[in-house]
């Protein structure tokens, strides 16, 4: 059966997850596009339903996908219906719904990444993209945009499904810290070239505007900066999150 009409109840429990409030409320979170949705399923996230345009392009690694899936879970819809859920200006017939990953705060494993206050999804995204391809597989988030937002998701290239990420406020996620040395992203501190790091820490990554909390700074053991030439005086914060995870950290 195709569902045509986007005050199907199917369809709104879909579109809902493209707002913070109905992922919280399902447990799930919406990803888009062949290469992501394939991603998911490898990276052994549980997929609850995929969602297929009806005029879209039948493809053989998509019945691949299927015969895994139970068939009650999968879905066609027609146009409207499915622009309805698709959060693409160009959609590509096929998304998922998938099941939010556990992960309160916990120690760390090694080497990780704090974002603080970080309110740009995609910004957020980024981060999570270039912690999963430098290793820095825990990434904690104080305070910041959700990173199953779909502008996120889409951001990470599928980094969402191979980092653990844990989010809470300051006060939650400080206890998981315990002990390990924080290094603080500052303009004005010592030359991220120069500075030899410890050998386990957490980059902390602050708010695009205001940069890194109080909080952040006084716990801090260290402070680097990303030298620059007048008359830039920052950086986008995901760039400076990339270069100061490869310069630290990166490990083949």
């Amino acid at each position: 059966m195709v569902i045509v009409s986007k005050q199907n109840p199917v369809v709104k429990e879909l579109a809902s997850l493209k707002e913070k409030k109905g992922r919280r409320a399902r447990g799930t979170f919406l990803v888009e596009g062949e290469k992501m949705v394939f991603e998911a399923g490898k990276a052994g996230m549980e997929i609850v339903r995929i969602a297929l345009l009806e005029e879209g392009e039948r493809r053989a690694a998509w019945d691949a996908l299927l015969g895994r899936i139970d068939p009650s879970a999968v879905v066609i819809l027609g146009e409207d219906a499915f622009r309805a859920v698709s959060d693409e200006k160009t959609p590509q017939g096929i998304l998922a719904e998938v099941r939010l990953p556990e992960a309160a705060p916990q120690p760390p494993l090694g080497r990780c990444v704090l974002l603080d206050g970080v309110s740009d999804p995609a910004n957020v995204g980024a981060v999570i993209r270039t912690a999963a391809a430098a290793g820095f597989r825990e990434v904690y988030l104080a305070d910041c945009a959700d990173p199953f937002a779909p502008k996120s998701v889409r951001a990470s290239m599928s980094g969402v499904f191979y980092c653990k990420l844990m989010r809470g406020t300051r006060e939650e996620i400080f206890p998981s810290l315990a002990g390990v040395p924080l290094i603080a992203a500052d303009m004005d501190g010592e030359n991220v070239f120069t500075f030899q790091p410890p050998e386990t820490f957490c980059i902390c990554i602050g708010n695009e505007g205001s940069g890194l909390s109080e909080e952040i700074r006084k716990r801090a053991a260290y402070t680097v900066g990303i030298p620059m030439q007048d008359p830039v005086e920052s950086l986008n914060a995901a760039v400076s999150a990339g270069i100061m995870m490869y310069l630290l950290g990166y490990k083949k």
